[in-house]
């Protein structure tokens, strides 16, 4: 009865170690995993912030270039049609329209190039331009001779600033192409905001050209591909081209912010 009873004991004892050294395995286990996902995690991690390290050197090369290449080029046209604006009022001559749209252009382009260069330099998207300054593009492009009306339709509201900026880059780039490929058109611009979407729609009477490297007949010029760029990572639509005789750009951006 003692040798069964030490036996069972025994057995007992040997049961009671076997879960310990489970029980202690299987929690090396646990810290083994959690170890190894840190490490994966902190990998990750490294990867990302080495990325956006190439990123931000990149930006900044690319606004140096942009500094370099562009700015003085822009000042020496908007001193030039300066000149030639004081000098026509120092003779009592009428400016024309086109020589002052000239030199708000280029006082437009500055401001535009400056917060351009501002945004690469940073994270943060800085005060670019947006739908606030759409009356004053309209303005300019009357001023050069391209007959443009307006319409707003819907419950106009602040936008998000990516939203906001894509919205005026793609009526600037319709409207650019308008006054290139189209001459002796009119263009409307109509924007509709509905509760979840902005809708852009630029449409011109003018005959589409076959000239210039924005060919609006045969293929999409670089105008095109970067609007259609902005609207799809904004998860919008984008629709252009020949309509009624004329050419049209549809856009649809949604209007909210991301949650």
């Amino acid at each position: 009865m003692r040798t069964d009873r030490d036996r069972r004991r025994f057995y007992a004892a040997g049961w009671l170690i076997s879960a310990g050294v489970m029980a202690v395995t299987f929690r090396m286990w646990q810290l083994h995993v959690r170890e190894v996902e840190q490490r994966a995690e902190e990998a990750e991690r490294t990867r990302d912030e080495a990325a956006q390290r190439r990123a931000m050197e990149e930006r900044l090369r690319i606004a140096r270039e942009l500094h370099d290449s562009l700015t003085h080029s822009i000042s020496v046209i908007q001193v030039q049609a300066g000149v030639a604006v004081h000098l026509a009022r120092k003779r009592g001559e009428d400016i024309p329209p086109a020589l002052l749209a000239i030199q708000e252009a280029g006082a437009d382009a500055v401001r535009e190039l400056r917060a351009t260069l501002s945004v690469l330099r940073s994270e943060e998207d800085g005060d670019g331009s947006g739908l606030s300054q759409l009356d004053s593009l309209v303005a300019r492009a009357r001023a050069g001779g391209l007959p443009v009306t307006m319409t707003v339709t819907g419950a106009e509201r602040p936008l998000p600033p990516e939203v906001d900026q894509a919205a005026y880059r793609i009526v600037q780039e319709a409207l650019t192409n308008v006054s290139r490929h189209a001459g002796g058109a009119c263009a409307s611009v109509h924007l509709h905001y509905t509760p979840e979407t902005l809708s852009i729609q630029v449409d011109d009477d003018g005959k589409a050209t076959a000239t210039g490297t924005g060919t609006r007949s045969s293929g999409p010029g670089l105008g095109l591909v970067g609007m259609r760029e902005r609207v799809t990572a904004l998860g919008g639509r984008l629709q252009a081209g020949p309509q009624g005789g004329g050419f049209q750009v549809r856009a649809e951006l949604p209007a909210r912010a991301p949650s």
